[in-house]
C-alpha cells in the first residue's frame, strides 16, 4: 500500500487551525444559481473528475501526537466520503441549505474538506437563513433615494449549487476554480476564465496622513444580539454601481467606500464616538486557469479611514473615491506575507504545535481590540461562465460569504455576474440580528448609490 504524500500546513492554514471554534465554524459558502436542471449521476461524475484534475484539494489532516512540530495535510487519491448530495426539494430547501453552509463545516479529518449540495426547484434567490426575501427592499429614509430596481424574475425550474468548504483548508476562489472545471466536464462547454480587466495605472500616490496601525479601530456597534450562537446571513442582488468612463477608481473602491460609510452611519445611530476604521481586504494574485494553486491563496491588507473621511458628503465623493483608489493600489503593490511577518514567526516549527496553538489563541485574544473593523471580500466579476450545458444553462447569480467571527462580527462579500452585483452580509449572532442585517443592507445600498458620481 502506497503511503500518502504529506504537505506541511501553510501559515494561513495553521493559524486558522489553532483558532477553530465549534460555535462559529470557519466555513466559506458559495451558491451558484442556474436556470435549469442537472442530471444527478452525471453531476456526481463530473465533480469527482474535477477533484481528480485538481488533486491538491483531495486532502485530510494527518494524525499526529501533541509533540509534533507541524500539522500536515495528507493527500489522497480518492475522496473519503460522498461529496455531492441532493437534499429533498421543498419550500424551505434553500433556507435550510444556507443554514447548513453556516453551521456544518466539512471535517478536516476526511478528504476533501468541501461539500456540494444541489437544491432543485429553489425559487426566488434572495433571502437569509431565516427568511426568503423577494423583490424590492424597504426604502432607506436618509440622504438620497434608492432606485426601484427589483432583481430579474426567477422561475421555479431552477437549480442552486451550494458549495461549503472548511476555510482552514480552502478559500472561495480556489473552490470556484473546481466548480468551473466541473461545469466544463459536465456541459462540454468552454469554461476558461475571461481575461482580467485592464487597469490604467496612475502616478504613485503621495504619502497620506492615515491613522496609525497602532490606533485601535472602531468596532461594529452591537445591535440586537440573538441567544443562539453562530452566524447569520443575508444575500441580495443590486445593480452594479456606475462610474464615469476613465475613472481613476474601480468598482472595488466604490464598494470599499460604501462599506466604510455604512459602518460609520450604523455606529453613529448606536451612539458610538467617531473612531478610525480599518477594513481588511483580501488580495488574490493567482492565475484563474487550471494552473491555479488550490488552497488558501489570498493575502490580507488593511485599508484605513480617518473619522473625518467618514463624514464625506456627496459633493466631496469624487475626491474620497480618488484617495481610496490610491490607497488600495498602494497596499496591493506592497510585497507582504499572507498574514504579515508576525504570523510567519509564530508558525515557525521550533516548538510543538500544541504549544504554538496555545500561544496563538492567547495573542489573538489580546490583540482583539486592534483587529480590523470588518472584512470586505470583493471577488469582482466572476471570471468563469459556469456553463453547465443547454439543459442547466449558465449561472445568473453567484454569492459568496466569509466567516464572521468576533471581534469583527461582520463580513461583506461581493461578486458580479451578468452585470449584477451579488452582495452577502454575514454576521455573528453575538453582535447582530436578522433585522440588523436587513438595515445594514439598506444602508449599504444607499451609500453604494452615492458613489455613482456623474461625469
Amino acid at each position: 500500500m502506497t503511503t500518502p504524500a504529506r504537505i506541511p500546513f501553510p501559515v494561513v492554514d495553521e493559524v486558522s487551525r489553532h483558532c477553530l471554534q465549534e460555535e462559529e465554524p470557519e466555513t466559506v459558502h458559495i451558491e451558484v444559481h442556474l436556470p435549469g436542471r442537472l442530471d444527478q449521476a452525471r453531476l456526481r461524475k463530473a465533480f469527482l473528475e474535477a477533484l481528480r484534475r485538481h488533486p491538491r484539494i483531495l486532502m485530510r489532516e494527518a494524525p499526529g501526537g501533541w509533540y509534533r512540530r507541524r500539522y500536515e495535510w495528507e493527500l489522497t487519491e480518492e475522496p473519503d466520503v460522498e461529496v455531492v448530495s441532493f437534499p429533498a426539494p421543498g419550500r424551505n430547501a434553500l433556507r435550510d441549505a444556507r443554514t447548513r453552509a453556516l453551521t456544518e463545516a466539512p471535517p478536516l479529518s476526511l478528504s476533501p474538506p468541501i461539500r456540494l449540495e444541489v437544491v432543485e426547484g429553489a425559487g426566488p434567490a434572495e433571502g437569509s437563513e431565516a427568511t426568503d426575501l423577494v423583490g424590492l427592499h424597504p426604502p432607506f429614509k436618509g440622504r438620497g433615494e434608492l432606485r426601484d430596481q427589483p432583481p430579474p424574475p426567477r422561475t421555479r425550474n431552477t437549480t442552486v449549487l451550494f458549495v461549503t468548504m472548511n476555510h482552514t483548508a480552502l478559500d472561495g476562489p480556489a473552490c470556484l476554480r473546481i466548480l468551473a472545471t466541473a461545469a466544463e466536464i459536465y456541459g462540454g462547454k468552454d469554461n476558461s476564465p475571461a481575461a482580467p480587466p485592464t487597469r490604467t495605472q496612475g502616478p504613485p500616490a503621495p504619502q497620506e496622513n492615515t491613522p496609525s496601525t497602532w490606533t485601535r479601530p472602531a468596532r461594529v456597534a452591537q445591535g440586537t444580539p440573538e441567544p443562539s450562537p453562530g452566524n447569520g446571513l443575508l444575500v441580495t442582488e443590486l445593480p452594479l454601481p456606475q462610474r464615469p468612463k476613465g475613472s481613476p477608481y474601480t468598482v472595488n473602491d466604490q464598494l470599499m467606500v460604501a462599506t466604510a460609510l455604512t459602518i460609520a452611519h450604523w455606529n453613529r445611530e448606536h451612539g458610538e464616538a467617531p473612531r478610525p476604521l480599518r477594513i481588511t481586504m483580501p488580495v488574490d494574485d493567482r492565475p484563474r486557469d487550471t494552473t491555479m494553486p488550490i488552497g488558501n491563496g489570498t493575502r490580507l491588507v488593511e485599508v484605513p479611514f480617518s473619522p473625518a473621511e467618514l463624514t464625506t458628503d456627496e459633493d466631496d465623493m469624487p475626491e474620497f473615491l480618488r484617495r481610496t483608489a490610491a490607497r488600495t493600489r498602494a497596499l496591493k503593490s506592497l510585497p507582504r506575507p499572507q498574514l504579515g511577518h508576525g504570523a510567519s514567526l509564530l508558525t515557525a516549527p521550533v516548538t510543538p504545535v500544541t504549544w504554538r496553538a496555545a500561544l496563538t489563541r492567547g495573542l489573538r485574544k489580546a490583540a482583539a481590540p486592534w483587529t480590523s473593523t470588518t472584512l470586505l471580500s470583493n471577488i469582482g466579476r466572476v471570471p468563469y461562465p459556469l456553463d453547465f450545458g443547454e439543459e442547466a444553462g449558465r449561472a445568473h447569480a453567484v454569492w459568496f460569504s466569509a466567516p464572521a467571527r468576533m471581534p469583527r462580527g461582520l463580513t461583506v462579500t461581493t461578486a458580479s455576474t451578468v452585470g449584477r452585483l451579488h452582495l452577502a452580509l454575514r454576521w455573528s449572532r453575538a453582535l447582530l440580528s436578522h433585522g440588523d442585517g436587513a438595515h445594514l443592507r439598506d444602508l449599504f445600498e444607499h451609500y453604494l448609490h452615492t458613489t455613482e458620481v456623474a461625469p
